[in-house]
C-alpha cells in the first residue's frame, strides 16, 4: 500500500489517484533482476565507488536509469576535485572558498541521491546533459 505524498491518504494497489485529494498516486519502484530496486541503485551511485561498480556489472550497467546517475555521480566528482584544484592555486580568495566547494559537492550529491531514491532523473546543468548522453537515456 501507498500513501499519497500531498495528503498522506492511504492509497490502494493499483489507484493511479488519490481517493481523497485526487493527487497522482507514486509509481511503484521498478525492479531490477539483481534483486535491487533501480532507484535504490540510482541512489547509491552517489558514493562514487558503488557508481564504478554499477558501470562494470550486469545487471546495473544495462539499466539507463542507473548509468545515468552512475555517469553524473562520476562526472560532479571529476567537477569537484577540479574545482578544488583551481581554487588551491588562487592565493587566499581561493584557499578560503575551498571548505564551500566541498560542502556544496556534498549538498548536491545528497539532495541528487534523494531525487534518485524517489525515481526522478534531475539533472545537474552541464553534468545531466553529459551524464544522459553517456547513458544513452
Amino acid at each position: 500500500m501507498a500513501f499519497c505524498s500531498g495528503c498522506g491518504t492511504q492509497i490502494p494497489d493499483g489507484a493511479s489517484l488519490c481517493p481523497a485529494c485526487a493527487a497522482k498516486a507514486p509509481a511503484a519502484p521498478a525492479s531490477t533482476s539483481g534483486g535491487m530496486n533501480d532507484n535504490l541503485a540510482g541512489a547509491l551511485c552517489y558514493i562514487a565507488i558503488i557508481a564504478i561498480i554499477f558501470l562494470l556489472i550486469e545487471p546495473y550497467n544495462k539499466i539507463k536509469f542507473v548509468r545515468f546517475h552512475a555517469f553524473q555521480s562520476l562526472f560532479l566528482c571529476v567537477a569537484t576535485i577540479a574545482a578544488w584544484f583551481v581554487l588551491a592555486i588562487i592565493p587566499i580568495i581561493g584557499w578560503i572558498l575551498l571548505p564551500f566547494v566541498g560542502l556544496g559537492a556534498f549538498i548536491l550529491a545528497v539532495v541528487l541521491f534523494i531525487k534518485a531514491y524517489q525515481g526522478q532523473m534531475f539533472k545537474v546543468p552541464v553534468i545531466g546533459d553529459w551524464a544522459e548522453k553517456q547513458a544513452g537515456a
